[in-house]
C-alpha cells in the first residue's frame, strides 16, 4: 500500500504541470480549457512539488512530515480542481484516495505513539543497578529439571537481565479451519525486576488490509488491542481472565531470559525430573504453566490452561508452546523457533509458528 500511495503521489502531482505550463504559456494545453494566470500557475507548479516531495518523504518513512505536506498539497490541488472543474474534476478522486492515506497513516502515528510512551512508562521503573550475575549456588531450591535447564542454557555466570528487547517473525492463522498462514513480525520488550511487557504486530492479510496489534502487561493487568489498517478498531481487550493469560503468556515466555526462574514472583513445584510447575503471582494475578524438559536440558513444551477469549463465558482450554528449535543469542541458548496450539474440543488449532529473529539484554534503547 505504501508504493500505491507513492506513485499516486508522483503521478498525480506530475499532472498538475499541465496547469503551471498552460498559467506561464509555454504550451497550449487542450485538456484545460478555462485560462489559468500566471499566478494560479505557481500554485499547480508547488502543488507539484509538494505532491512529489511527499512521495519521497513516504519512501524515507518520514511519517509526520509526509502527512504534513501531502495534506497541505491536497488542499492546494482540490481548489485547483474546483475552480476548474469541468476540466480537472477527475483529479479529484486522486485527492479523495490520497487524503484517505494521510488519515490511516495519521491513524497509525497516533497508535505508534501510544505504544512509544507505553513502553516509556515500563522502563521507567527499571533500576539503573548494576545487574547480578547468576550464580550456580542459587539453584539448589528449585526443581531438578529447572536446574538443569538454567545450566544448560549458560544463563549460569551472566547478568540477570532487567530488559529483554526482541523481534520476532510469524506464520499465523486467525481461525481453526483457515488454510493458508498469514506472514507477520513483531518486536516485543520486557522488564524483569517489575514484570512487564509490551509486545507489537503487523499482520499483513493483502497488500490492502494490515492488522496491527499491541499486548500489553503491566501492575499485573493484561490489555489487548487491535486495529485494521490503522483505522478501523477491531477490539480492546481488558478484565480478569485477559490479565491471567496475559501473565501466564509472560511466564512461558521467560525461557527467552531463564535466570527469571528466580524471581521472588515465581514460586516451583517439581513434577518428576523433567518436569516443573511454575506459579507465578504479581500484583493480585496469578496464574500457573508447566514446564517440560528434555534429557538434556531443553525446553519441549510449556503448557497452560488459558481463556480462549475474553468474553464472560470464555472458557480455559490447555494451550501448548513447543520448542522446534534452539540457539545462541549473547551467549544463552533458549527455543529460537516455537509453535502455538490450542487443545479445543472440535480438535487441535495450531495458530502460530514464530522464530526469533533478534534478541538483546539490557538494550540501551528499546
Amino acid at each position: 500500500m505504501k508504493y500505491f500511495f507513492q506513485v499516486l503521489m508522483v503521478i498525480h502531482g506530475a499532472i498538475h504541470a499541465l496547469g503551471f505550463i498552460k498559467g506561464f504559456q509555454w504550451a497550449e494545453i487542450d485538456n484545460l480549457s478555462s485560462p489559468i494566470s500566471k499566478t494560479s500557475g505557481i500554485f499547480w507548479l508547488l502543488a507539484l512539488v509538494m505532491f512529489v516531495l511527499s512521495a519521497l518523504l513516504l519512501w524515507r518513512n518520514n511519517n509526520y512530515l509526509w502527512m504534513l505536506l501531502a495534506g497541505m498539497a491536497v488542499f492546494i490541488s482540490t481548489i485547483l480542481i474546483l475552480q476548474h472543474w469541468d476540466d480537472a474534476k477527475f483529479g479529484m478522486i486522486a485527492n479523495v484516495i490520497i487524503a484517505m492515506g494521510i488519515i490511516i497513516s495519521f491513524s497509525g502515528y497516533v497508535f505508534n505513539q501510544q505504544i512509544v510512551k507505553e513502553k516509556e512508562k515500563i522502563l521507567k521503573e527499571v533500576s539503573n543497578a548494576n545487574q547480578e550475575q547468576l550464580k550456580q549456588d542459587e539453584l539448589i531450591h528449585l526443581p531438578k529439571a529447572i536446574q538443569k535447564w538454567l545450566l544448560n542454557s549458560g544463563a549460569v555466570g551472566q547478568p540477570k537481565p532487567n530488559t529483554v528487547w526482541l523481534r520476532q517473525k510469524f506464520n499465523m492463522k486467525l481461525k481453526p479451519e483457515q488454510g493458508n498462514w498469514y506472514m507477520a513480525v513483531a518486536e516485543q520488550c520486557f522488564t524483569t525486576e517489575k514484570p512487564a511487557f509490551i509486545w507489537t504486530v503487523q499482520l499483513n492479510m493483502s497488500p490492502f488490509i494490515q492488522i496491527k496489534g499491541r499486548d500489553k502487561f503491566e501492575n499485573g493487568k493484561g490489555e489487548m488491542q487491535m486495529k485494521m489498517n490503522n483505522l478501523i478498531s477491531l477490539g480492546k481487550e481488558t478484565g480478569e481472565k485477559m490479565d491471567e493469560g496475559t501473565l501466564q503468556r509472560f511466564l512461558g515466555e521467560m525461557v527467552w531470559f531463564p535466570s527469571f526462574a528466580l524471581s521472588p514472583y515465581v514460586q516451583w513445584e517439581e513434577m518428576d525430573e523433567l518436569t516443573a510447575k511454575a506459579t507465578m503471582t504479581y500484583k493480585g494475578t496469578s496464574g500457573s504453566g508447566v514446564f517440560h524438559f528434555n534429557n538434556q536440558g531443553e525446553l519441549v513444551n510449556f503448557t497452560a490452561w488459558r481463556y480462549k477469549g475474553n468474553d464472560p463465558d470464555a472458557k480455559r482450554y490447555e494451550w501448548v508452546i513447543t520448542a522446534e528449535e534452539h540457539a545462541l543469542f549473547n551467549g544463552i541458548k533458549i527455543p529460537s523457533k516455537c509453535s502455538a496450539t490450542w487443545k479445543l474440543d472440535e480438535g487441535d488449532w495450531n495458530w502460530c509458528v514464530l522464530e526469533i529473529t533478534e534478541l538483546e539484554y539490557d538494550k540501551a534503547t528499546l
